[in-house]
Order: structure tokens, then C-alpha cells, then sequence
């Protein structure tokens, strides 16, 4: 993933964050923070992979 893509899945993360404090709905509250922790993940998975860390 190169530099570029991991600033937008942060952006991307950032603004399903915004909607999941905005939103009234609980059920969509619960998959929005799906949503979010998967992104944080593969966000994880992708900046360890950047910088070297990942076997």
C-alpha cells in the first residue's frame, strides 16, 4: 500500500468516526464501529507492512 492510500483509509476512518457520533440509529452506531475497527486493522496490518515491521 503506498503512502498515498494509507492518508485516505485514515481520512476514510476519520469520517466513518464523524458518522458514528452523529448517528441516532444504534444498529447503524454497531456497524459503522464495525466498520471502523476492521479499517483501524487493516490500517494496522498496512503501516506495520510500510514500515518493515511484518515478517
Amino acid at each position: 500500500m503506498t503512502e498515498h492510500q494509507l492518508r485516505e483509509l485514515e481520512f476514510q476512518i476519520a469520517r466513518y468516526r464523524r458518522l458514528e457520533r452523529e448517528v441516532t440509529d444504534p444498529l447503524a452506531a454497531c456497524l459503522l464501529h464495525s466498520i471502523i475497527e476492521d479499517l483501524e486493522a487493516e490500517l494496522r496490518r498496512d503501516t506495520a507492512d510500510w514500515h518493515g515491521l511484518r515478517d
